[in-house]
């Protein structure tokens, strides 16, 4: 993937605002195609008080959704709106803890009219914490 030239999400298109956007950086983009984006959920997140006490994860839908973000960039379509509609074959390998950083990989393997398909992959370092596929559907 390219190196993109604006590293924020919002400015690269992504909808969603705070508290709901799961992208701090891009790192790199080609609309259309790919996108690999990086997010650090700090201790102080909200949901770590309760999920789970004293042994904090990310929850496994944060991670989807993290992705399904991810995946939103990389469809990447100036004027174009895409929406959710479903994950498939969603796996979490390994546990995402406060503080680390994740890496979010998210590139198009298919398109059938409004319907997009998107393999993704979270990682911290070499150790994979969510993958599987987001389809997205274009909003008309």
């Amino acid at each position: 993937m390219p190196e993109t030239a604006d590293t924020n999400p919002i400015a690269l298109g992504l909808p969603h605002r705070e508290p709901f956007i799961f992208v701090d950086a891009v790192l790199a983009h080609t609309p259309g195609e790919s996108a690999e984006c990086v997010k650090i959920f700090p201790l102080s997140t909200p949901f770590f008080a309760g999920h789970f006490p004293g042994d904090p994860l990310v929850p496994g839908v944060i991670l989807a959704e993290a992705l399904a973000q991810t995946a939103g960039l990389a469809a990447g379509q100036s004027g174009r709106a895409f929406r959710l509609t479903a994950l498939k074959s969603m796996k979490f390998p390994s546990a995402a803890r406060p503080d680390e950083e994740l890496r979010l990989y998210a590139r198009k393997v298919a398109a059938v009219g409004g319907l997009w398909q998107f393999e993704c992959r979270a990682s911290v370092g070499d150790r994979v914490v969510a993958e599987g596929v987001v389809v997205l559907s274009e909003v008309l």
